[in-house]
């Protein structure tokens, strides 16, 4: 087992902190991704104006938010009994946000609501520099900068400036991976295990340091702090696992009270069995839909792998989709359950750097006025994302 420095790269010599951890390369990605955020909250603003509906309290008071502001304020223990006698307790929302919400509560002036909503936006740029940081890294700047904005045009990227746990998981598990990329490894397991008290997909991001680290094994360039890294990575998951289990008098608690929720691990029968439904139903062409639609997710983790991308993108990326689609959870939350794993944007971030400006920025306009419609039509609506 060799011995290098925290800052070594795998498999080089010792290099100095790259340009893409400095703020002074990640202005252009923050000010392109604020710019196609700022057109996605300007169409909600003027869409709930119209409607005569609160656009502020679309983003931090209502859904999984309001349970996490509860459990900041009062802490775990709350339930709600269904007429079918099925309890949805809030032992099924990870631990970070709450405490960080009740923490910045108790500093700043305002409520926990409030203090949601201002970790969120705080989270969504160091998550936009980190997209950036791992994408300049792999495929150089103008990648990276792209890559950061298309993620701020994802479909459900309003889910981005919202006091939910996405945006925060995304920040830690993109800084993770760059930690990983530039061999800082001891950094990338702190940051992981701060993921796995954020959201249970951190398991894809505990797989992606794992596997990496075995790789390394296997190519003889294993050092210590690799194994600590990878030691590291699932205290923050598994802690919170075993926290319940004590809570609860019960070592499988934690799945038990995601299945009552309603979002047990079926191995896809949910997705399968909604699929069907919607095309034997009277509206056979939505599930025709959604068969292309699953298709094109495939068919981008399958350019991911064609383009080589570094292992541990590789691992999070698909660990991510495959998290999101195995479960039995509300099929409409699954595009915002996608929604951390970036690298899958990464060929379409390649693709267009290889374009002129006067190509990508119509390109870029077009996605944030779709992706900010989008976002209003669901905000507005009845369900959650």
């Amino acid at each position: 087992m060799s011995d290098q420095s925290e800052s070594e790269p795998q498999g080089s010599g010792p290099r100095r902190v790259s340009v893409p951890s400095r703020i002074s390369g990640a202005t252009p990605a923050l000010l392109g991704y604020a710019a196609v955020r700022l057109v996605g909250m300007a169409i909600l603003a003027v869409a709930a104006a119209v409607q005569g509906k609160d656009a502020l309290h679309r983003l931090n008071g209502r859904w999984d938010s309001v349970w996490y502001v509860r459990i900041a304020e009062n802490g775990y223990g709350y339930g709600v009994t269904l007429p079918d006698g099925s309890v949805h307790s809030d032992l099924a929302f990870f631990p970070l946000l709450p405490a960080l919400e009740r923490a910045a509560s108790g500093v700043l002036p305002v409520g926990a609501a409030t203090a949601g909503l201002v970790i969120g936006w705080i989270a969504a740029f160091a998550a936009a520099w980190g997209v950036y940081a791992v994408g300049a890294q792999v495929a150089g700047q103008r990648a990276g900068v792209l890559l950061a904005v298309l993620w701020g045009v994802y479909p459900t990227a309003f889910v981005q400036l919202m006091a939910y746990t996405e945006t925060l998981f995304t920040a830690l598990a993109a800084w993770s991976l760059y930690a990983v990329l530039t061999g800082r490894w001891i950094i990338a397991g702190t940051l992981c295990a701060l993921a796995g008290l954020t959201r249970p997909s951190a398991a894809a991001l505990v797989a992606a340091l794992g596997v990496t680290g075995l790789a390394r094994l296997f190519r003889g360039d294993l050092t210590w702090r690799t194994v600590v890294g990878v030691v590291i990575a699932p205290l923050g998951w598994l802690g919170y696992v075993v926290f319940v289990a004590v809570r609860q008098g019960s070592p499988t608690a934690y799945f038990e009270v995601q299945a009552a929720w309603g979002n047990d691990i079926d191995g896809g029968v949910a997705l399968a069995r909604f699929i069907g439904g919607r095309l034997t139903g009277p509206a056979p062409l939505a599930g025709v839909g959604l068969i292309a639609a699953l298709g094109l997710l495939f068919w981008v983790v399958w350019l991911c792998v064609r383009q080589r991308q570094p292992l541990p993108l590789l691992v999070y990326g698909t660990g991510v989709v495959v998290i999101s689609l195995i479960g039995a959870a509300y099929f409409g939350s699954r595009p915002r359950l996608i929604m951390p794993a970036f690298p899958l944007l990464l060929p379409a971030a390649v693709a267009l750097a290889r374009r002129a400006r006067r190509t990508t920025l119509p390109v870029v306009a077009l996605l944030a006025l779709a992706s900010g419609a989008y976002g209003a039509f669901t905000l507005l609506g009845s369900g959650p994302p």
